[in-house]
């Protein structure tokens, strides 16, 4: 929850920076438009690049949790992968011991049967 609210925090500051910017580019725009005699062609690009800006603020911090998710899931099969492994050679290894151990109890057992006869 607390993340959520990071990440929404960020995108309304981001947007707030924007919009500020805009809003001062626009208030240098009015008055060239004015001398300029362009039109609305430079407001109406600051307006345009502003929303696309906006827009891809919102979206993008979208993709990256979806990414972020997938990439925590592909790490936790990596994991899991890993801890099997980990239990295949562990198990491997306390089998060669207890045949080990039973190979020299045998052992042992042959010498004091020798050595009682």
């Amino acid at each position: 929850m607390k993340n959520n609210e990071q990440k929404t925090a960020y995108q309304v500051r981001t947007t707030a920076i924007i919009w500020g910017c805009s809003t001062a580019m626009l208030a240098i725009c009015v008055p060239l438009t004015a001398i300029a005699q362009s039109g609305a062609i430079l407001p109406l690009a600051v307006i345009i690049g502003a929303s696309a800006g906006t827009v891809a603020v919102w979206r993008n911090t979208r993709k990256s949790d979806s990414n972020k998710i997938i990439k925590s899931q592909d790490r936790l099969t990596a994991i899991e992968t890993r801890i099997i492994d980990l239990e295949t050679i562990c198990s491997s290894q306390e089998f060669d011991r207890e045949r080990k151990f039973k190979q020299l109890e045998s052992e042992q057992v042959d010498l004091r049967i020798s050595n009682q006869g």
